[in-house]
C-alpha cells in the first residue's frame, strides 16, 4: 500500500504476493515478443443507450404475422440471446445499459434493515451500522420467497437477498466516507470510528419484493439481518475444528470465532445455503516488529506460515483497529504472540479467517460455519458441480492473489436428491463440507490437468523440508503451503468461478498479475498463463505482466465430480481491440467487446448466458468497468497458438490453447458502471426477468482532503441517480429489468 495514494479494492487485491516458491507456472514456459497496445479513446456516450437516472428507452422491434384473419393477435417473435446493441465503452458517471432495459437503484450503503432506524443521511453522522447496510456490496445470492414468507424455488416477486460486504473506500486508515470530516488516520484511531468501521464489513440478508414493476427492500422485514466483523459465535467446523492452531483468548477450545470479514464472492448450495468467501483478511492485522524471535526466529512453523499469508513481522494492520482501545473487541486484530499460552492472547486469530463460510439465509437464528475443509486462502466464489444422486459433489474455488491457486473440494457423502429441500439447511450442509477432501489443479502444457490431493498421507507433503504438517487440520488450515509442496500450478490471481449450466464445465477468471515476467525465476509465462506484455496507459504508465487478465475452463475428464484429470483451454483473453492480435488479443476482440480484467463470473440459470464482469486498473482511461454477456462454446472449440518470447537463455516458447473467437453475435458489452467503481455481484429471479448486481465503490480515487467539497468527488452516484441523500458516493445494489417483460439478455 502507498499510503498517499488512494487505497482502491484494485490495490487490496494485488498487495500480497506471498507465494516465493519454485513451482512452475506451467511445464513450458515463455513466448511472446513484448507488445505495447496503442491508445484507444472510447466516446462516453452513444445513441441507443439508456442511463440510470434518465428516461427508460424502448428497444425496436417487429412484430410476426397474424396468426389467421379471425384472430389478430399477432405472434411473439422468437426469444434471441443476446439480441441487444452492445453498449459502447463510457467515462460517464452513471449506469449505462442498452435501450431497452431499466435500472433502479434499491439498497445502498447505510440504508435502514429495521422499522427502527433512522433513514441514512449520507453525511458522516450516521450510526447503528449494525442495522443498516454494510459498505462495498460484492457477491450476492437470490433466495425466493412464497406469499407467505416461507422459502419458494420459483418466486419471481418476492425474495431475500444475501449481499457481501468486502471491504470500504479508505485512503490512509480511515473510511473516510463513513465518517463526518472523514476521519483520524493517524494512531491510535478513535473507537467511535473504528466500531463504525468494524461494523460495515460482513454481509447482509435484506427481503426485497416488487410490487407493480418496481422493486423495493422491505426495512420492517423480521427476515433482515447482518452478520458483521465482530458477530459472536461463528462455528468452526472440519478437519480444524477443536485444533491447537484455532485456539485463542476468545475461544479456549479452538471451536468458534469472532465475524467474517473481507467477503467477496458467492455460492449458493443445492440445499439452498448461501456460501460467502473470504479473501484479503490478513491485512486487518497487525504483528509486532520483534514477533519473529518471540515465536522461536525465521523458521519457526508459525512464523513460516504467517510470511505465506502476507504478514510479516512488523506488518501494519490496513486500519489500525487494534489501537480502538483496551476492550477484547480491539485486542484481537494484534496477533502478536505474548508471553502466556495461546489461550492468553489472538496469535492463533488470523488462522480463524480464510475460509468458505455458510449461511441459511432464511434463519438469522442459525449459528453461520466456517467450513475449513475446504481449505484457508484468498476465497473468491464457490461453484458446485452439477448434483448427480449417487455421486459425491465437488466445489471449485480460486485464491485471489499473485500466483496462487485454484482448488476443489470432493465430498465424502454422495448426493441424495431428498437433500435438495432438508428440514435442516445448516446442518445438511455440516454432512456434505466438513467431511472430504481437497484437491488443487495442476495444468500442463498439453492442455490437460491434474487434481492433486492434499493430504497428510501424500508423501510429498508429509515430508515437506519447508514446513512440518502436524495434521491434516494443519494441511488444511495452511492450504497454500501444501499446495506449494505439491507443485500446483502459480496462476494469474484467480478469482471468481462458475458453472456451465448446459455442460458442466468450470470457468474461472484470472483477472491479472503485474509480476508475471519472462525471465522470473518464479513466475515466468507459462501454458495457462501465457502473456507477458507491456500495456500502456494513458500517455506514459507501462503496466507489465498480464495486465487485461484471461477467463479459463476446465472439462472433467470423467463423469463424476470426483475426477482426478481434466482438459482446458482459455475461453478468452482480455485485450484492448487494437492490441497485437499475435501476442495479446489471441481472442480477436472487437471494440464492442474488449475489456480488461475480468473479476464476477456467473452463469445464469435461466438462460445460460454467461456474465463477466471487471474489477479493472489497467484500462480506465478508456471506459470505467463494464460487465458483457456471452454465450461460450466447449472447452476445445479453438486451436493451438504458440508464442515466443526473447528470454536472457535465448529464444523459448509457450503452447497456449484458445478457445473458437467470440463473434459479435457471442460476446458483447451489456453495462457500464459509474465513475470509479468495480462490477460485482450477480443473481435473478428464476424466470431471469429480474436482475440484481452490485457497484462497488464508486468514486473510489476520491482524496479524503476533499471530503468537504462534493464538487471535487470522483463520483456523486446514486444520489446523481436520484438515491438517497448526500452527494457522498455509495456502494449499492441495483435491478435491471426489461421494458418488454422478456429475460435479461435477450
Amino acid at each position: 500500500m502507498n499510503a498517499r495514494t488512494p487505497i482502491d479494492l484494485q490495490t487490496l487485491k494485488i498487495e500480497e504476493d506471498s507465494n516465493q516458491s519454485a513451482n512452475p507456472s506451467f511445464d513450458a514456459v515463455l513466448s511472446a515478443r513484448l507488445s505495447r497496445r496503442g491508445l484507444l479513446r472510447g466516446s462516453v456516450g452513444t445513441v441507443g443507450t439508456a442511463v440510470l437516472g434518465g428516461v427508460a428507452l424502448t428497444a425496436c422491434g417487429g412484430g410476426d404475422t397474424v396468426v389467421t384473419p379471425v384472430d389478430p393477435t399477432p405472434v411473439a417473435p422468437a426469444e434471441t440471446l443476446l439480441g441487444f446493441d452492445a453498449v459502447a465503452k463510457s467515462l460517464a458517471d452513471a449506469v449505462v445499459v442498452p435501450a431497452g432495459y431499466t435500472t433502479s437503484v434499491i439498497y445502498a450503503l447505510g440504508d435502514p434493515l429495521t422499522a427502527a432506524t433512522p433513514a441514512y443521511k449520507n453525511d458522516g453522522t450516521d450510526t447503528d451500522f449494525e442495522n443498516r447496510a454494510g459498505d462495498h456490496h460484492d457477491g450476492m445470492e437470490w433466495f425466493g420467497l412464497d406469499a407467505s414468507g416461507k422459502p419458494s424455488m420459483t418466486s419471481t416477486d418476492r425474495g431475500l437477498l444475501a449481499i457481501n460486504h468486502e471491504a470500504t473506500t479508505d485512503e490512509t486508515r480511515s473510511s473516510f466516507f463513513l465518517h463526518a470530516d472523514g476521519g483520524t488516520t493517524t494512531l491510535p484511531r478513535p473507537a467511535v470510528e473504528v466500531d463504525k468501521e468494524t461494523a460495515i464489513h460482513g454481509i447482509s440478508v435484506v427481503e426485497v419484493k416488487q410490487t407493480a414493476s418496481a422493486w423495493a427492500t422491505v426495512q420492517s422485514s423480521a427476515l433482515n439481518f447482518r452478520l458483521t466483523a465482530l458477530s459472536e459465535n461463528i462455528q468452526l467446523t472440519g478437519p480444524a475444528r477443536g485444533n491447537a492452531l484455532m485456539v485463542t483468548k476468545y475461544s479456549t477450545d479452538g471451536t468458534k470465532t469472532r465475524g467474517t470479514l473481507n467477503n467477496c464472492g458467492t455460492g449458493k448450495t443445492p440445499w439452498g445455503t448461501f456460501l460467502t468467501g473470504e479473501e484479503n483478511w490478513a491485512g486487518y492485522f497487525t504483528r509486532s516488529a520483534t514477533d519473529d524471535t518471540t515465536r522461536g526466529g525465521a523458521t519457526a512453523k508459525s512464523v513460516v506460515a504467517l510470511k505465506r499469508y502476507g504478514r510479516n513481522a512488523g506488518s501494519g494492520s490496513r486500519h489500525g483497529w487494534e489501537t480502538g482501545g483496551s476492550d477484547d473487541k480491539y485486542a484481537r486484530w494484534d496477533i502478536s504472540q505474548g508471553a502466556g499460552a495461546a489461550t492468553d492472547d489472538y496469535r492463533n486469530e488470523l488462522n480463524t479467517f480464510g475460509y468458505i463460510v455458510e449461511i441459511d439465509a432464511y434463519d438469522k437464528n442459525k449459528t453461520a460455519r466456517k467450513r475449513t475443509a475446504l481449505g484457508r486462502f484468498a476465497h473468491e466464489s464457490a461453484a458446485f458441480g452439477k448434483p448427480v444422486v449417487g455421486q459425491p459433489l465437488a466445489v471449485y474455488m480460486g485464491d485471489d492473489s499473485r500466483g496462487e491457486y485454484i482448488y476443489k473440494f470432493v465430498s465424502t457423502k454422495t448426493w441424495v436428491a431428498a437433500d435438495a429441500n432438508p428440514t435442516d439447511r445448516i446442518t445438511t450442509g455440516d454432512t456434505y463440507l466438513d467431511d472430504g477432501k481437497l484437491y488443487v489443479a495442476k495444468f500442463n502444457s498439453d492442455g490437460t490437468g491434474d487434481w492433486i490431493e492434499l493430504s497428510i498421507t501424500n508423501p510429498l507433503i508429509a515430508g515437506y523440508a519447508t514446513y512440518a504438517f502436524a495434521d491434516q487440520a494443519d494441511v488444511v488450515v495452511n492450504a497454500r503451503l501444501a499446495a506449494d509442496a505439491v507443485g500446483a500450478t502459480k496462476m494469474d490471481r484467480p478469482e471468481w468461478c462458475s458453472t456451465n449450466v448446459a455442460n458442466g464445465e468450470i470457468y474461472f477468471t484470472l483477472t491479472n498479475n503485474s509480476s508475471r515476467a519472462i525471465n522470473s525465476a518464479t513466475m515466468p509465462p507459462d501454458s495457462a498463463n501465457p502473456r507477458v506484455y507491456a500495456d500502456v496507459k494513458g500517455t506514459a504508465t507501462v503496466q507489465n505482466g498480464n495486465p487485461n487478465g484471461h477467463v479459463l475452463r476446465v472439462r472433467e475428464d470423467a463423469s463424476s465430480n470426483a475426477a482426478a484429470s481434466f482438459a482446458w483451454d482459455v475461453y478468452v483473453f482480455g485485450a484492448e481491440s487494437r492490441a497485437a492480435s499475435g501476442t495479446v488479443n489471441l481472442s480477436s476482440l472487437t471494440d464492442d467487446q474488449d475489456f480488461s480484467s475480468p473479476d464476477g463470473l456467473v452463469f445464469s440459470p435461466a438462460t445460460g448466458i454467461m456474465w463477466i464482469q471487471t474489477d479493472d486498473g489497467a484500462y480506465t482511461d478508456v471506459t470505467n468497468c463494464m460487465m458483457l454477456a456471452a454465450l461460450p462454446g466447449t472447452v476445445g472449440d479453438g486451436a493451438k497458438k504458440t508464442l515466443t518470447y526473447a528470454a536472457t537463455a535465448g529464444t523459448l516458447a509457450v503452447d497456449t490453447y484458445v478457445g473458437k473467437t467470440p463473434g459479435a453475435d457471442n460476446l458483447k458489452r451489456f453495462l457500464v458502471g459509474p465513475k470509479g467503481s468495480e462490477i460485482t455481484g450477480l443473481c435473478e429471479t428464476p424466470d431471469g426477468k429480474a436482475m440484481f448486481i452490485n457497484i462497488q465503490h464508486p468514486g473510489e480515487s476520491t482524496a479524503q482532503a476533499d471530503i468537504a467539497d462534493p464538487s471535487k468527488y470522483q463520483s456523486q452516484w446514486p444520489s446523481n441517480a436520484g438515491f438517497g441523500a448526500g452527494q457522498r458516493p455509495r456502494s449499492a445494489t441495483i435491478v435491471i429489468t426489461k421494458t418488454d417483460g422478456g429475460r435479461i439478455g435477450s
